[in-house]
C-alpha cells in the first residue's frame, strides 16, 4: 500500500517543453494567441499609417516612401498575416463553437487546415506586399 501512494506522489522528472510532442491543436491555439498579440502590438502602427494615408496626397506619398523600407514592409507583412491567421483561427473556434468539428479526429484536421491556410496565406500575402 505504500509504494502505491509514495508512487502516486513521484514528481514528473522532465517538464522540458522541447522534449514534448504537441499537438496540431496545441500548436494552433497557441499561434492563435500569438498573432492576436502581434495584432495588438502592431495596431498603433497601423493606425498611424492609416492616418497618414488618409490625410492628403503628400502624406500618403510619404507614407509610399515609409513603405519602401523593408523593415516596414517586414512589419507590414507581419501584421497582414498575422491578421490572416487569426481570421482563420477564429473562424476554425466559431465552427467548434456551434458544434461543428468538435470530434478529436475533427480537431486534428480543422488545426493542420488552419496551419496549412496560414503559411501558405503568409507566403501569398508576402508575395504581393514585395
Amino acid at each position: 500500500m505504500k509504494e502505491t501512494y509514495y508512487a502516486s506522489k513521484k514528481k514528473p522528472v522532465n517538464l522540458d517543453l522541447t522534449t514534448m510532442a504537441f499537438p496540431p491543436m496545441a500548436i494552433a491555439s497557441i499561434l492563435h494567441r500569438i498573432s492576436g498579440v502581434v495584432l495588438f502590438l502592431c495596431l498603433p502602427v497601423i493606425l498611424y499609417w492609416l492616418n497618414l494615408s488618409l490625410k492628403n496626397a503628400s502624406s500618403f506619398t510619404d507614407l509610399q516612401l515609409i513603405l519602401a523600407n523593408p523593415y516596414y514592409k517586414s512589419l507590414l507583412w507581419l501584421f497582414v498575416s498575422s491578421l490572416w491567421y487569426h481570421l482563420i483561427a477564429g473562424i476554425r473556434h466559431m465552427f467548434m463553437d456551434i458544434g461543428i468539428g468538435e470530434s478529436l479526429k475533427a480537431g486534428y484536421a480543422s488545426a493542420n487546415l488552419v496551419i496549412i491556410l496560414g503559411i501558405f496565406g503568409a507566403l501569398g500575402l508576402g508575395v504581393l506586399i514585395w
